[in-house]
């Protein structure tokens, strides 16, 4: 009799869930300290530079963000499915990947310098060095994405956070040595090149060997096909971030882009670690949950819902109130016309994440397409409000009253959009009413308090807001149900559970 036990369909299941929540947390982690690392940097960098060069630098990084996808970026995405599905065709895909990004990434290349010519001829110089990395991070990204179908998170993990660490200092560096913009430029054209031989290195040890010719019928042509969506979404929804600083640079100049670059800055650390790294851990127990009749999948929207204004709310008050205090702690005075737009700015943020909660929703649904549209509609009110405004007033403040707007229309229309049976948009604005009378209380204190000194209207607003939040009643028992299950199924859940006893009182 063998000694062999084979495993049972359960213990296969939990062995998957596990593998599943392990790969998650590290992913999560990998997101949250490698986007850490360069928000810190771009900070220290906007102090280095002045907002001249900063703006210089955020032309062409929109630019270059804009143009990037027709690289082929999403081939990876649908790539990763296949090869999880079919692990002996990673061969053939690694092979195809290579070929067709290499072609599009050249197509990229000159796009970037088509658009560029738009701009000054400085940009246009920048434009044209940093490009050079759409080919280079290319070969990366092609092996990153192989590890990933291979679900080997751990080691792609690693190479992103030291990828990002050896980019931050060779750009220090090559700042100290005073070698400007054009040294940050270089520093990650050669980080690119460490990044792509580490990764394809591993995959020689592990023994990957191309298949060649290329497929074209059985697999090239079907891959381009499915990866057409996720192209156009992802130009449109990079288009959509990047279109203030564009049109702001062609319009007002470069120092005014260098003035809400701070602005973004902020915004971008907020959705990235806050929003951002919460949704991609939910997404596994959004999906685990929905059905088109399970209420419990609406339940749960309506509570991330809920939660994600409930902690949105005091941050963006808090910024709105103390804004001039804020960016004068972390930026030099050459910033000081970052101040007024940071406090609109904020609400873009603050819609912004909101609104990242029913688009996630709707791609459990699989309704992203709706979303395409959406964004679309969004990015056209964007572009006419940049426009009139940005050529009327000369005033960067403009760009951020425009992304507020774009961002509210955008939310309305999701909103609109997104419907289940366990969703019911009265109850969210029943439980809302005690929470607008609170935050109305909170900001009363901010400034009272602030009078005499920022931080201590900061943290009394915040014990005011938090007393409230707690003895008010804006918790129901299902909330409180509800954020506990949330909580626990997060990446460190099992910490939480130790701390926090909670019998839900339904299962």
């Amino acid at each position: 009799m063998s000694d062999t036990v084979s495993s049972s369909p359960d213990d296969s299941a939990k062995q998957d869930a596990r593998r599943t929540a392990s790969n998650v947390g590290v992913l999560m982690l990998t997101s949250v300290l490698s986007k850490g690392i360069l928000f810190a940097w771009q900070i220290v960098l906007s102090n280095l530079i002045g907002p001249a060069e900063l703006g210089i630098y955020s032309t062409v990084f929109a630019l270059f963000a804009v143009v990037a996808p027709i690289s082929g970026t999403s081939l990876g995405i649908i790539a990763i499915r296949e090869i999880a599905k079919k692990p002996d065709t990673i061969g053939s895909y690694a092979s195809t990947l290579l070929f067709l990004q290499t072609a599009l990434s050249g197509v990229a290349y000159v796009v970037l310098v088509l658009v560029s010519t738009l701009y000054s001829d400085t940009i246009l110089v920048y434009a044209a060095i940093a490009g050079i990395s759409l080919i280079l991070d290319m070969f990366g990204s092609i092996a990153h994405d192989l590890f990933l179908a291979q679900e080997k998170m751990r080691f792609t993990a690693i190479m992103e956070i030291v990828q990002i660490v050896v980019r931050v200092a060779l750009a220090a560096l090559a700042l100290w040595l005073g070698y400007g913009l054009l040294g940050i430029y270089i520093a990650t054209l050669i980080a690119s090149v460490i990044r792509a031989i580490c990764l394809w290195a591993g995959h020689i040890v592990d023994g990957l060997k191309m298949r060649f010719p290329i497929q074209w019928q059985a697999l090239a042509i079907p891959l381009v096909i499915n990866a057409l969506p996720i192209l156009g979404g992802a130009m449109l929804s990079l288009g959509y971030d990047h279109t203030d600083k564009l049109m702001m640079t062609g319009i007002i100049g470069e120092v005014n882009t260098g003035y809400l670059q701070p602005a973004f800055l902020i915004h971008f650390g907020i959705v990235e670690l806050v929003s951002v790294a919460i949704l991609n851990a939910m997404y596994p127990l959004l999906a685990r949950y929905h059905t088109d009749a399970n209420q419990t999948f609406g339940m749960i929207v309506e509570k991330l819902f809920f939660f994600t204004l409930l902690a949105m709310l005091p941050i963006a008050l808090g910024i709105t109130v103390f804004s001039d205090d804020i960016i004068q702690l972390i930026f030099s005075a050459k910033y000081l016309p970052t101040i007024p737009i940071l406090r609109v700015y904020v609400w873009y943020t603050f819609l912004t994440v909101l609104s990242n909660v029913l688009t996630r929703s709707l791609l459990v649904q699989n309704r992203q397409v709706y979303t395409l549209f959406i964004t679309a509609a969004a990015l056209t009110l964007n572009i006419v409000l940049n426009l009139y405004l940005l050529v009327q007033f000369g005033d960067p403040v403009g760009a951020a009253v425009a992304s507020v707007a774009a961002q509210g229309l955008a939310l309305i229309l999701l909103s609109r959009l997104f419907s289940n049976s366990g969703f019911a948009w009265t109850s969210f604005f029943m439980s809302s009413r005690r929470l607008l009378i609170l935050a109305t209380a909170t900001t009363a204190i901010m400034l009272l308090a602030g009078e005499i000194f920022w931080i201590l209207g900061l943290l009394v607003g915040s014990a005011l807001y938090l007393a409230g939040v707690l003895t008010m009643g804006i918790l129901s028992g299902d909330d409180w149900d509800m954020l506990y299950r949330l909580t626990s199924s997060l990446p460190g859940g099992a910490f939480i559970r130790r701390y926090w006893q909670h019998e839900p009182a339904s299962p």
